[in-house]
């Protein structure tokens, strides 16, 4: 695969580094969480199922690092902070819906395929009476 930034499969390729970025599974996520709002560490939580507070600290420190998210810390009694796309972090919006759209479109058909690889019911055919 090649476009004019030049082999994406080498090593010190932006575009490689672009991609490892958005393939993780909880990047993706937290980024289309911020898509609609600036949002706090805990509402994150909420809308994010199943990651870890942790995870979730560890998962917007990287997307910091890569000028994908910004934190804002507000000068209030209790301290506030928000966390919200930047302009670069925001042209990732489209894509992800793009992704989201194909993954509800063709979801159940992967799932199938899999469970029927994996020897599950869907494998096994229909049921028949005895």
């Amino acid at each position: 695969m090649r476009d004019s930034a030049g082999n994406v499969f080498l090593a010190d390729c932006p575009a490689r580094l672009a991609i490892e970025i958005i393939t993780n599974k909880w990047s993706v996520v937290v980024l289309f969480a911020l898509s609609r709002r600036p949002c706090r560490h805990g509402e994150l939580v909420g809308l994010v199922g199943g990651i870890s507070r942790k995870v979730l600290t560890q998962t917007l420190r990287r997307l910091q690092s890569y000028g994908l998210v910004e934190r804002r810390a507000y000068a209030e009694a209790p301290p506030r902070v928000e966390y919200s796309l930047t302009e670069l972090g925001t042209t990732l919006v489209e894509p992800i819906a793009v992704l989201t759209d194909w993954a509800r479109s063709h979801g159940e058909a992967i799932a199938s395929f899999q469970e029927a690889a994996e020897g599950g019911p869907a494998a096994e055919g229909p049921a028949t009476e005895s």
